[in-house]
């Protein structure tokens, strides 16, 4: 039997990235795969989900293309031509990743993998009628849509998650959101700009409630004039059929999407009886290292921060610790950026005003509205944008960067390094942006 250095189990951004830089480095890597690598953001969400909402919004600009001078009548919109798209952008982007992998070192394995054993020198894994063996283990088995226990909500045909939705063929005729997190106002704006009329229902008093909430106030504000009906502060009692009860009142749609959230994927781990969990997840050090001597995680299924580019990051930072990579680094939490593709979008990294507060950081804030960008101004016609940073005090450093207004998800990178590296006002003041874009806002800002 042969022994690898290093198995992966989930081919997502934690574990193609893992195995390439692994396999690169000449180490033996066998990565294990249920469906196909990719996946869940390259597969069944962000990735499809971009593309849909792409299609989504050439529709809408072109019925709101007045407000630029152009005219453009009897404008319509093929859904399955979308859906046809969004299905070819997949499969080009999943042959990539095969191709990323296709070197003498990686071996891939598509199928169920089931931990058998683990010694500190060595882990067996069975898939199909094959058992390997590897030194190191890496699980990067994600996280799985989280089933709220509605009454009524299992096998309904009316009811949706988002791989449902994302799959399906034809458009709803109506729908309601149970969730208005990231995944639920995204959905959201998908369908309200393909016309569709949207109910978003949250339990919170706030939809996207981890994000600052001034930046979600000017969202919502401009999504309610738009006619997409967001409840707050409800509970979902029960559904059936197409109907549902929230808040002792009964609401009707042709479907039912809910996104309430992700929980960690632990199927085939069950020999690892002595892995530390947390709420569920796999408990890791700053290195992606379980407590296990030879046994990492990455990804979703530590329950950390759900975004495949922190996934892909940890792996990076797991297979650097295994092969001993001088000097060792470590994941700047504090500095990831984070995106909602809605319309206007909202990008943010760092810490809000609240968190500085419970952190006892003394803070000085500054906003300004993205108007302040000659090229936001030209782009943008009826919309305002705001930009705020969370500065401290004392120190002037940098801690936070939050906006609102198309196209911020471009450009927050640039915020994420200098939280990640530390500048003060004074340092990123002498940062260059170019003219006339959007990004200028985190010059005009300073």
């Amino acid at each position: 039997m042969e022994r690898y250095f290093l198995a992966i189990i989930g081919g997502g951004p934690a574990g193609y990235t893992a195995a390439e830089k692994a396999s690169k480095a000449g180490k033996d890597v066998i990565l294990f795969e249920q469906n196909a690598v990719g996946g869940t953001c390259l597969n069944v969400g962000c990735i499809p989900t971009k593309s849909l909402l792409y299609g989504a919004k050439q529709y809408y600009n072109a019925t709101h293309a007045n407000k630029y001078g152009v005219t453009a009548e009897n404008v319509t919109f093929d859904f399955a031509v979308m859906q046809k798209r969004k299905t070819i952008v997949v499969r080009k982007l999943v042959a990539g990743i095969k191709q990323r992998l296709n070197n003498e070192h990686c071996t891939l394995v598509t199928g169920f993998a089931k931990i058998e054993s683990r010694t500190d020198e060595l882990v067996t894994i069975s898939c199909g009628d094959q058992t390997y063996e590897a030194e190191n283990l890496m699980i990067c088995t994600g996280s799985t849509n989280f089933v709220p226990p509605i009454p009524g909500i299992k096998d309904n045909p009316a009811v949706w998650d988002s791989t449902d939705a994302l799959a399906a063929a034809e458009l709803p005729k109506s729908i309601i959101i149970v969730g208005g997190g990231v995944i639920g106002m995204e959905f959201a704006t998908l369908y309200h700009e393909l016309g569709i009329p949207v109910t978003v229902i949250e339990a919170l008093p706030t939809i996207l409630p981890n994000l600052d909430p001034e930046m979600v106030a000017v969202l919502a504000e401009k999504y309610k004039k738009a006619g997409i009906n967001i409840l707050t502060s409800t509970k979902v009692e029960r559904i059936e059929g197409q109907r549902l009860m929230a808040n002792g009142q009964w609401l009707e749609s042709d479907k039912i999407l809910v996104s309430v959230g992700r929980r960690a994927n632990l199927n085939g781990l069950e020999a690892l009886n002595d892995i530390e969990l947390n709420r569920g997840a796999i408990v890791i050090d700053d290195f992606c290292k379980t407590n296990l001597p030879n046994v990492y995680a990455c990804g979703d299924v530590t329950g950390k921060i759900m975004l495949a580019h922190v996934a892909a990051r940890q792996a990076e930072v797991a297979v650097g610790r295994m092969l001993k990579q001088i000097p060792l680094q470590r994941i700047a939490y504090n500095a990831i950026p984070s995106v909602v593709y809605t319309n206007p979008e909202i990008a943010s990294v760092g810490i809000t005003e609240a968190q500085a507060a419970d952190l006892k950081i003394e803070t000085e804030v500054r906003k300004l509205p993205m108007t302040f960008s000659g090229r936001f101004m030209a782009e943008n016609e009826g919309e305002t944008g705001l930009c705020k940073m969370i500065i401290d005090a004392k120190t002037q450093m940098v801690l936070g960067v939050h906006m609102i207004g198309n196209p911020c998800s471009e450009f927050v990178a640039a915020a994420s390094f200098a939280v990640r590296m530390g500048y003060t006002t004074a340092e990123f003041q002498q940062v260059v942006f170019p003219h006339p874009t959007v990004s200028e806002i985190l010059h005009e800002i300073l």
